[in-house]
Formats: structure tokens, C-alpha cells, sequence
């Protein structure tokens, strides 16, 4: 398992944006790619109209004006007007199907980062806080809407207004054209000097406010925990500490951001300065040596030629931002699955339910060593099986391990005599039902909740489930009855409540392996002998592990096996294991002494 990271520490970048995501970029883009040519081809003819206007404007002051041509001036103007209506609907067009085309790729992306997301082991999500993947999935993937959304075709367009430019400046005057490109090698080196410490400098901002987000996200799932200690003044402290970091980088960040267009702005008068100054030298010399159309021709194309460079800036600008959380991005759509089919994976044959571990070894953690190791047992199909023991001994492990949560560190465990890691992770999934220690409940109705693991079960059916756990009584009371919406997590349900909810959806997906994770350790005495009924029912010839720290609740299994110190303890029946007088009868006799 990778190191645990949490809102206090800034999060490596393991890549670095390169060729291969600059070509997954041009992937997600390909789909687009007539709307993208079609928009582009619009926008580079109205570029070339646009940088011949002051072209036409010298030509009405040095040529027509002097000649006294009412029908060139009307001409111009005609011309004029009609690049203006021109450029007026092909900009409308642009930026409809450009903003279109990059709202489509935000889609796109957020699209497959969320499947990945799903795809990725239990590993990824222990070892970091979620609010850090959430903000990932969506803060950073809004950032880089702009980009996507005009960023990418405006640098193109603004490249192209550049060269257009450049070649009207040369048709009316090569030395004045070579003075205003003075500037423009400087200014690019001043770019190139400061990319590095800009890109640096948004990926630190980046990094403060996923400690940010991940800290208010913790605090919002903890905050009953919260009030109940009394810990709000001094988590608002640590939110204000958080907050401030993430703002001094944001101000950092922005005012490298805010240099480039001073320094645009100021190229822009000094090259215009420079003209005027030679022109004005080259007058007093020559009164013939420029004509007033020439020189405000050349001084319209300098703001026609630094607006661009200025844009371009801000395209810059926006693109190191959004490469920045790009790379957040695609590192997240890089990392291992880990849980993944092999190339010659077959679905699970199942036939029984006969399952085998064979010597078993696993960790979590290589640092902190195995928790389980050698373990082997057999499961005969339509058995039982209980596990029991201290927490943390391993038992839940088990069961992850059955599931393929976590891949083995050594040995095998099959079904049938088919070893799982040679068969599809969704059909050895699909014959599996799990009811977790931590109940999770979705945001939406009782109804969907239960038919989360079969979404062709009709209302009748999720009934029956709820029914056979006990759930329907209290559902029943319930404002809309199954069609009552619950908040998040379930958080305006007891936990018993929860539980038998929890239930009822495993019991509905109707399993070959049946796995129950503490089912009933939060549901009181009269509930606890109901939903035991009906859990007995639902095991019937079904392969099946309990988890139980009730161990009364399992004093009919076929087998109970006692794991701690990364083994099996003891296995047996009940009576066997009392009879033996070690592990089990002790735990069983200190608890029924409780009780």
C-alpha cells in the first residue's frame, strides 16, 4: 500500500506533461476534428480580412484622397463593411462550435476519469483523502475547460493574425515592419525565463488547494465527531492556516501571470515610440520619405501585431494553468488498476461453490509485513463458514481477498478448482454477494438503495428482501415508505436502519457466495433473531462466510475458523471448538459472561 497522504502534505507529481499527453489530448480532440477544421478555416479567413484593414486605409489616404476618387473610397468602404458583417457571424460561428467542441472533451475526460476512478483498488483510496481525488475529478477538470473551450484554436488564430500581419507591414514598408520585430525575440526570451517558474509556481497553488478541499471534505463527513468534541474553533484554525497557503500561492502564481501582459503593453508603446521617431527623423530629412497613410498604417499594424502577441500571452498564461492540472489529471488516469483481468482471462465457471485457499500469504503494506501468511483451507460448496477473532486479525482480509479486492502477495485461492486470478474480476464479482462492515447508502430513494446490485429487480422483489430482514416494518412508517429519498451515507437513518438496508440489497442480487461482513452488530436482540431467520433462508445450499463478532450468531455454521497472528487458530463446529477449551471458548465465554 502507498504511503498514507493526507491534507497536511503536498502530493508528488510522478509525471511530468510530455509528447505521449499532448497526443491523448489530440485523441480526446479527434472525434471533433471536422467541426474543430471547419471553425478554424472561418477564423483564418477572418483573420487575413481583419489584417488587411489598415491596408485599405492607407491605400483611401495616400492613393484615393489625393486622386479625389469618390468611386475607390465607396469601394473601400463597400469592401470594409462587408469584411465586418463577415467576420461579425464567422466569430459567432467560431466560438459557438469551438466553446461546443471543448465542453464535449471536459465531458470526454471527466467521463473516463470517473470509469477509472471506479476501476482502481482499494489500495489508491486508503492511502490518500478522498477530498484530494474529488477535487481531481472536478475542480481540475472545470480549470482546464478554457483551455479546451477557445485556448487552443485563439493560440492558432492569434499565431496566424501575426503573420498576416507581418506580411501586410512588409507590403507597406520593410524598415519600419524590421523595427517592430526588434522587440519580439526579447520579448520571447523574457517567456522562456519565467515558464518554468510560472508552471512551478500554479502546480504549488494546485497542491495547497487539494489540501484545502481535502481538509473541508474530511471535516464535512466528521462533523458529528466534530461538535461532540468541541473542535470547531480549532479546526477553523486549521482551515484559516490551510486557506492562507493556498491563497499566498494563488497571489504568487497570478502575479507571474499579471507580468506578461505589463511587459506586452510595454513593448507595444516602445516599438510605437520607435516608429514615430524614425519616421518624424526620416521627414526632416526628406518630406517625401513617408506618407501619412504609411505611418498610421504602420502604427495601427503595431497594435494589430503586439494584441495578438498579448493574447498569445494569455493563451500561454491559461495553458500552463491547465497543463499543470492536466498532469494532475493524467496521472490520476495513469495510475495501476492493479485489479485487472489478464489477456487470457475467462469468465468464472461456476459450478458448486468449492473454494480452496492454498497457502495464502498477503500485506498491505510491505514495510509493516504480512497479515496474513500461509493460509490454506477448504470450503466445501453450500457450506457455512464463520470467522472469528480479534479485530485486526484478519478476517475481513479474508473475505477482500476472496472478492479480489487486493491481489495476493503469495499463493492461490480458487473456486471450483479455477484460480481467481485467472478468471474476469466481473464475473467472479457478479456471483458474489457482499454486505460490507461500513453500510453505505447512496443519495436517492430506500427502493434504488436495495436495487443497487440488480437493477432489473421490479418493486415487488426489493419488498420481499426488505421483508426477509426485517426492514419492511420500518420502511413501511417512513414518510414515502420505499420511496422516501435518504441524505448521503444515510446519515437520517439509524445505523441499524442502514444495516438491514444493507442487507436486503446483498440478499436481492441473489448470490452463489454469500459474504457478510458484521451483519447484524448494530440491530438489537428481537431484530437480530428475525433477520437471522431470514438470512438462514437466503444461505440455504449457498457457499457462505460470516464475519461475527456475536458469537452466538454463528453457533450453527459449519465451520468457524478463529484467525489472528496472521493464521487459523483453531477450525471447527462450535461444540468441536468449545470442546477444545482454547481461542474460541475462550472468546465465547468471556462474551456470554458480559452479556
Amino acid at each position: 500500500m502507498a504511503k498514507v497522504n493526507t491534507f497536511r502534505e503536498d502530493e508528488d507529481l510522478k509525471i511530468k506533461f510530455g509528447k505521449k499527453h499532448l497526443r491523448k489530448v489530440g485523441h480526446y480532440l479527434k472525434p471533433y476534428k471536422i467541426s474543430f477544421i471547419v471553425a478554424l478555416f472561418a477564423q483564418i479567413l477572418s483573420s487575413a480580412i481583419s489584417a488587411s484593414v489598415p491596408y485599405l486605409f492607407q491605400n483611401a489616404i495616400d492613393v484615393q484622397i489625393p486622386n479625389k476618387s469618390i468611386k475607390g473610397l465607396l469601394m473601400l468602404g463597400v469592401i470594409i463593411i462587408a469584411f465586418a458583417v463577415y467576420n461579425f457571424f464567422a466569430s459567432k460561428y467560431s466560438s459557438k462550435h469551438i466553446t461546443l467542441i471543448g465542453q464535449s472533451v471536459i465531458s470526454d475526460i471527466r467521463l473516463d476519469l470517473f470509469k477509472h476512478l471506479q476501476k482502481l483498488p482499494f489500495t489508491y483510496y486508503d492511502s490518500r483523502p478522498h477530498g484530494k481525488i474529488l477535487v481531481r475529478a472536478v475542480n481540475y477538470v472545470n480549470n482546464i475547460a478554457n483551455l479546451l473551450s477557445g485556448g487552443i484554436i485563439s493560440s492558432l488564430m492569434d499565431l496566424l493574425s501575426l503573420l498576416f500581419v507581418v506580411v501586410f507591414m512588409l507590403m507597406i514598408d520593410v524598415k519600419l515592419t524590421i523595427v517592430t520585430l526588434i522587440g519580439a525575440p526579447i520579448f520571447v526570451a523574457i517567456l522562456y525565463f519565467l515558464k518554468n517558474i510560472h508552471r512551478k509556481a500554479w502546480q504549488s497553488y494546485s497542491d495547497k488547494n487539494s489540501n484545502l478541499t481535502a481538509y473541508v471534505h474530511e471535516s464535512i463527513n466528521g462533523v458529528r465527531i466534530t461538535q461532540a468534541f468541541v473542535r470547531e474553533r480549532r479546526n477553523s484554525r486549521v482551515l484559516k492556516v490551510l486557506a492562507g497557503e493556498s491563497m499566498q500561492h494563488f497571489m504568487k502564481a497570478n502575479s507571474i501571470e499579471l507580468l506578461i501582459p505589463q511587459i506586452t503593453s510595454f513593448m507595444d508603446n516602445l516599438m510605437t515610440s520607435f516608429v514615430f521617431y524614425i519616421a518624424i527623423a526620416a521627414v526632416f530629412k526628406d518630406p517625401a520619405a513617408y506618407q501619412v497613410g504609411v505611418v498610421i498604417a504602420m502604427t495601427n499594424y503595431i497594435t494589430r501585431f503586439w494584441t495578438p502577441v498579448a493574447n498569445l500571452s494569455v493563451h500561454y498564461n491559461a495553458l500552463i494553468t491547465g497543463l499543470a492540472y492536466l498532469e494532475r489529471i493524467f496521472e490520476t488516469m495513469e495510475e495501476d488498476t492493479v485489479i485487472h483481468d489478464k489477456p487470457d482471462a475467462k469468465p468464472l465457471d461456476y459450478k458448486k461453490g468449492e473454494i480452496e485457499f492454498k497457502n495464502v500469504t498477503f500485506a498491505y503494506d510491505e514495510e509493516k509485513g504480512n497479515v496474513l501468511e500461509n493460509i490454506s483451507f477448504k470450503v466445501n460448496a453450500g457450506e457455512k463458514i464463520a470467522l472469528v477473532g480479534e479485530t485486526g486479525g484478519g478476517k475481513s482480509t479474508i473475505v477482500n481477498l476472496l472478492s479480489r479486492y487486493y491481489n495476493l502477495k503469495d499463493g492461490q485461492i480458487l473456486i471450483d478448482g479455477q484460480n481467481i486470478a485467472d478468471v474476469t474480476v466481473s464475473s467472479l464479482r457478479d456471483r458474489m454477494g457482499y454486505m460490507l462492515q461500513d453500510c453505505f447508502i447512496f443519495s436517492n430513494t430506500i427502493m434504488e438503495n436495495i436495487r443497487y446490485g440488480k437493477l432489473d429487480a421490479t418493486d415487488e422483489d426489493v419488498i420481499q428482501a426488505a421483508k426477509l430482514v426485517g426492514a419492511d416494518e420500518f420502511i413501511s412508517k417512513m414518510p414515502d415508505g420505499y420511496f422516501t429519498t435518504v441524505s448521503e451515507r444515510g446519515s437520517t437513518l439509524s445505523v441499524g436502519q442502514r444495516q438491514m438496508i444493507s442487507l436486503a440489497r446483498a440478499i436481492l442480487r441473489n448470490p452463489d457466495i454469500f459474504v457478510l461482513d458484521e451483519a447484524t452488530s448494530n440491530i438489537d436482540t428481537e431484530t437480530e433473531r428475525q433477520l437471522i431467520e431470514g438470512i438462514d433462508v437466503v444461505l440455504k445450499n449457498r457457499t457462505s462466510f460470516i464475519i461475527a463478532h456475536r458469537l452466538s450468531t454463528i453457533k450453527d455454521a459449519d465451520k468457524i475458523f478463529v484467525i489472528g497472528k496472521k493464521s487459523i487458530l483453531e477450525q471447527g463446529t462450535h461444540d468441536e471448538l468449545m470442546a477444545q477449551k482454547g481461542h474460541y471458548y475462550h472468546l465465547y465465554t468471556t462474551q456470554t459472561n458480559i452479556q
